[in-house]
């Protein structure tokens, strides 16, 4: 088996917008031409379907005929002693076909966490073959990836994940449920774009309850905070003409959340499939109307990038402004060589007070995605 170091140009290329995709951001990737009879890529890949039965905990689980899929955790923690922590950590599953038509699956993995009092910032990434010190189990929640996992106990129903970074920290969660799992989209289907192929199944728990411990260097912090899951399955590719994304995940202090991604266009203009779905207090979806204003701009010494990690929603008669807990939350490019910016924020409204907590992702803005995917 081969580690990432040895693979080749086009096998890193290949699974570039995997690594990005963290749950709940608006585009999948695939081959664009689909066989017209059985509604699959060119290639043998599943598409979603409208009105799809989901079984659970089945569906929790892995999705083999799908090309590219992910389970992904973000969240806020708090510790004993008043400290803060965002965190991120992202499973992901890459399906190919080899020259023979086999199917093979590579395995990726980000894990980030921030201390917000000092902004310090630790992030990795990983990427794996399946049966080489990874895998993602299929009848159930259990992905894998070296040392990191994440795992439904089917008795108790709570979610554990455990993941180090760079050595230098470590994450321990116990989570459950707050409300129940939702599916974004139209019966059954998040659209992502005007082709027929952009569109997903998205299964998301819009609230777990977490507690546990986060570990950095010598000194462990016991914690309790909130996170949000979503798990997401596909086969298709960016729509033409969309060059990036922004997404965020809002926990409202009041017991609402809102889901929302912005697909950019080459121009400069917002993709009409960009959505924001309402998440009322007994877990019934609304989608609505919404603007984006970008309010400030952050460059990245790292990468040269320049991103709007602070931001002005507004829909509904509600305003919300996205407001970083650091300036630095830039990952990624290890691998793919693309960033991205992740981060933790604080939700506050028109008058300044906070209302929450989301998290927000930006990417392509360290490059236009499209020419990893041969797009023009």
């Amino acid at each position: 088996m081969k580690r990432h170091g040895a693979w080749s140009r086009a096998q890193r290329a290949s699974i570039l917008l995997a690594v990005l995709l963290g749950s709940g951001t608006p585009f999948q990737w695939g081959l664009a031409e689909l066989n017209s009879v059985t509604q699959t890529t060119a290639d043998g890949f599943a598409l979603p379907k409208p009105g799809r039965e989901f079984q659970f905990p089945r569906d929790h689980g892995s999705h083999e005929d799908f090309r590219t899929e992910w389970w992904y955790l973000t969240g806020h923690l708090d510790g004993e002693a008043g400290q803060r922590f965002g965190f991120q950590v992202t499973f992901f599953r890459q399906a190919a076909r080899d020259g023979a038509g086999e199917v093979t699956h590579l395995h990726l993995a980000h894990a980030a966490i921030l201390e917000a009092s000092s902004g310090r910032f630790l992030h990795e990434e990983r990427l794996n073959r399946d049966g080489w010190d990874a895998n993602s189990a299929v009848k159930t929640l259990d992905v894998r990836n070296a040392n990191w996992s994440l795992k439904l106990d089917e008795g108790t129903q709570k979610i554990t994940v455990i993941a180090t970074v760079k050595a230098e920290a470590l994450l321990k969660l116990e989570m459950e449920a707050a409300k129940p799992l939702v599916i974004f989209g139209e019966n059954g289907v998040s659209r992502k774009g005007a082709a027929e192929s952009a569109a997903s199944h998205y299964l998301t728990f819009p609230r777990l309850k977490a507690a546990g411990s986060v570990k950095i260097g010598a000194v462990e912090h016991r914690v309790r905070g909130e996170a949000w899951m979503d798990h997401e399955f596909s086969s298709s590719q960016l729509d033409e003409g969309q060059v990036g994304w922004d997404w965020a995940a809002i926990q409202l202090k009041d017991g609402r959340e809102v889901m929302v991604y912005r697909m950019r266009r080459a121009d400069g203009t917002t993709d009409a499939a960009s959505t924001l779905t309402w998440i009322s207090k007994d877990a019934v979806l609304k989608k609505a109307v919404f603007t984006w204003k970008p309010l400030e701009m952050w460059k990245s010494p790292h990468s040269g990038a320049e991103y709007p990690n602070r931001v002005r929603i507004e829909s509904e008669g509600s305003v919300f402004e996205l407001r970083p807990l650091a300036q630095d939350q830039e990952q990624g490019g290890s691998i793919t060589g693309l960033p991205y910016w992740e981060g933790a924020c604080d939700v506050l409204d028109e008058r300044g007070e906070l209302i929450g907590r989301a998290f927000l992702e930006l990417a392509g803005y360290a490059g236009d995605l499209r020419r990893y995917l041969g797009g023009k």
